[in-house]
């Protein structure tokens, strides 16, 4: 086969093949098409020695704001995926029903990097959320849209992968778990999976575990006391490992105020990995603390998960919780995308979002990005 591309001679971590050692990974027609050893090249392929650099398959952001103009917390895409080494965000609820089809053309459609999405079930989504204006949109049981939402999700299948909705007193006041049962029946209808957000309570997080299918997603699953997952003498609660038993996915959801290195500490203590790293970057924490996907993967080693599990919680891991085996994976014939990464070794310093500092001796930079096939950056 000719290969458009061929990164050769790098360290490929590959977890969805059990795989960690050097070789080539090649690429033609926006897919993989070569995996291995002293890959041949033919007249018109490029070739980028990536010797010392790290290989991954393209990392998935499980959780992100990226309907950039559309809502005050939408960051651009291609830029956000071109410096964190992100080949594929997923949006998790900045557009509902109502606003979906501007997110789709003005921003999914124009993007070069992939964007999937989770449609909200609120009408409008996630639309007032700034640094001066804060409204809950599950606060209002009017503006719950789940008969549109049915069909904006079944009109898009090909973008939309799940269901989103945010409930704590900051997104739902006290509306408890009302806003997740309508969302949930939007997830049966569609057949999609949910993704949850939980704040502070009310509801309990346990309250938000007990109605959770196997394959959702708790989003912000390391946040920090109220509906901290541990208990007070830093014991894993039991709903946390009885969902887990039953299929709920934990993703990170790191975001401006949902992840703190003292339940990190307790959850890893209690061998109690995450399932899914995400950044939940927007606006208000993209220059901290959350700032990008490397960023938080860095702090997930630094609090002493293994760098392989890192990568599989953003590659993966993602790839499943999104239903899309053909993503976050470098077997042949996957979509054409990875990231190069380096492992620095110093003195970094990380905070989360309760302002504590954390001083790690290791920071995974991105470094480079092949997107459906091409080198896409740097240039």
């Amino acid at each position: 086969m000719q290969h458009d591309l061929i990164l050769k001679g790098a360290r490929v971590i590959d977890p969805s093949q059990n795989h960690d050692g050097i070789c080539d990974v090649a690429f033609a027609d926006g897919r993989v098409s070569g995996f291995g050893r002293d890959l041949q090249a033919g007249p018109g392929t490029q070739v980028r020695d990536m010797a010392g650099a790290i290989v991954t398959p393209g990392l998935i952001d499980l959780h992100t704001h990226v309907y950039w103009g559309g809502t005050s917390i939408g960051i651009d895409a291609d830029e956000f995926c071109r410096t964190s080494g992100v080949t594929t965000s997923v949006d998790t609820g900045s557009a509902g029903p109502g606003n979906f089809a501007g997110f789709r053309k003005h921003v999914i459609d124009r993007s070069e990097a992939r964007i999937l999405a989770y449609l909200h079930v609120s009408f409008a989504g996630i639309y007032a959320f700034s640094k001066t204006i804060m409204v809950g949109e599950s606060q209002d049981p009017r503006l719950m849209a789940p008969r549109e939402a049915v069909e904006v999700a079944e009109a898009n299948r090909d973008v939309i992968i799940g269901i989103k909705v945010r409930v704590g007193r900051n997104s739902s006041g006290d509306q408890g778990t009302a806003p997740l049962n309508i969302a949930l029946q939007v997830a049966e209808e569609t057949g999609l999976p949910l993704m949850a957000h939980i704040d502070e309570p009310p509801p309990s997080y346990e309250e938000v575990l007990a109605m959770l299918r196997p394959g959702d997603v708790l989003t912000h699953a390391f946040r920090p006391f109220p509906n901290s997952p541990v208990t007070a003498q830093g014991a894993v609660k039991p709903a946390v490992r009885e969902a887990r038993a039953r299929g709920v996915l934990f993703d990170i959801g790191h975001g401006k105020g949902s992840f703190a290195f003292k339940t990190a500490r307790a959850m890893m203590a209690g061998g109690f990995l995450p399932d899914t790293i995400s950044s939940d970057v927007h606006q208000l924490c993209i220059d901290g603390p959350a700032f990008d996907q490397v960023t938080t993967m860095s702090k997930m080693l630094c609090l002493g998960m293994s760098l392989t599990d890192v990568i599989a919680a953003s590659t993966v891991n993602a790839a499943v919780a999104v239903k899309r085996m053909e993503y976050g994976t470098l077997k042949v014939g996957a979509l054409g995308d990875a990231t190069v990464l380096a492992l620095r070794d110093g003195a970094f310093d990380y905070v989360d979002t309760r302002g504590e500092h954390m001083t790690g001796a290791q920071r995974i930079t991105a470094e480079g990005v092949v997107l459906k096939g091409r080198w896409w950056h740097p240039a």
